[in-house]
């Protein structure tokens, strides 16, 4: 475990040097760096070192599997003001109830199964929640997300629920080496991009899939170039890092 001053001045540095390279993104793209919203992912690190993220100014966290996700909330429980927690991996059904009252939003929506389980946690607690539905923009085999060719129905289905509430689409672009990398990493955000806005044109004025989270430590410049307005950010706030 490094030493507390080091790891707060270390993620102090990286989190900054992401903000550089996002505000860099936006003058490129023309946009402006308020409408992207970066969500520090702590899959990887300590509760400790989760802290200093949050200490360090940024308050929207991201886990992958919900008991990491319930462990860090409870050790975190105390910041004032509080973090806001993002589900952004597989979220299976059995784990959707104690789940749902902790995060303010979960990318990870991806069949109409869950989608219904999600429904009836947010029923049954009285609260709404905000949920984000991932598409498979890869089309590989071992990723997780719908396929673009059921975003229709999933949203159908979505427009009639009483409190879940459908702000966008998240996908992970296809992680390739080499001088092609951004091109692929574009072409399939731009995809994503498009999907959401043919949807809007069938979809009911208070159902206009404002958000899209794309792009991570590798990818998100060419994300934010496509129009990502919630990027994801791992490997890049915790280098230099013992935990």
């Amino acid at each position: 475990m490094a030493d507390p001053d080091v790891l707060r001045a270390r993620v102090q540095a990286n989190l900054a040097a992401v903000r550089g390279q996002i505000v860099d993104a936006c003058r490129l793209a023309g946009r402006d760096p308020n409408e992207v919203r970066l969500v520090g992912v702590t899959k990887y690190v300590s509760a400790v070192a989760t802290r200093s993220l949050v200490e360090a100014g940024c308050r929207d966290l991201g886990e992958s599997r919900p008991q990491a996700l319930w462990a860090k909330a409870d050790a975190l429980a105390g910041i004032d003001p509080p973090p806001r927690w993002h589900m952004i991996g597989h979220l299976q059904r059995n784990k959707v109830q104690r789940t749902v009252g902790l995060v303010s939003l979960v990318h990870s929506l991806d069949s109409l199964r869950l989608l219904e389980a999600v429904e009836a946690e947010a029923n049954r607690v009285g609260h709404p929640c905000d949920a984000l539905v991932e598409v498979n923009i890869s089309a590989e085999p071992n990723k997780t997300g719908i396929e673009a060719a059921d975003l229709a129905g999933l949203l159908a289905r979505a427009a009639d629920c009483r409190q879940v509430r459908i702000r966008g689409l998240m996908g992970m672009a296809t992680a390739v080496d080499g001088p092609d990398a951004s091109a692929v990493a574009r072409g399939q955000f731009a995809r994503l991009r498009e999907l959401r806005d043919t949807a809007r044109l069938s979809l009911p004025t208070t159902m206009q899939l404002e958000e899209l989270s794309m792009g991570m430590s590798g990818d998100f410049v060419e994300a934010i170039l496509e129009g990502s307005t919630i990027i994801r950010i791992g490997s890049a706030l915790w280098e230099g890092l013992e935990s």
